[in-house]
């Protein structure tokens, strides 16, 4: 086994051409180690990213009073020319 890929698992992820090319330019370039270094990186990061702006949106809820009230989602569907949350669920 190689050391630290203990927790980690192949799996198979399809990516637009362009992608896999700009990729393995970087590779070839020095840039980055591997494709699946660079992947790798790509999806930690991302994850991150998802996770602070979870984060940020519970700060703004708790500084403004909580989760949207029914009557909030209604209005706010109105305004932005959206189905109403109570019919869309059904449809």
């Amino acid at each position: 086994m190689v050391t630290g890929m203990a927790n980690t698992r192949k799996v198979t992820v399809t990516l637009p051409h362009s992608s896999l090319l700009a990729i393995q330019e970087l590779v070839a370039t020095g840039k980055a180690d591997s494709v699946s270094g660079f992947v790798q990186h790509a999806v930690r990061v991302s994850l991150d990213d998802v996770a602070g702006w979870g984060q940020m949106l519970a700060e703004a809820l708790a500084q403004t009073g909580g989760e949207l009230t029914p009557a909030e989602q209604q209005w706010a569907c109105s305004a932005l020319g959206l189905a109403d949350p109570d019919t869309s669920a059904a449809a």
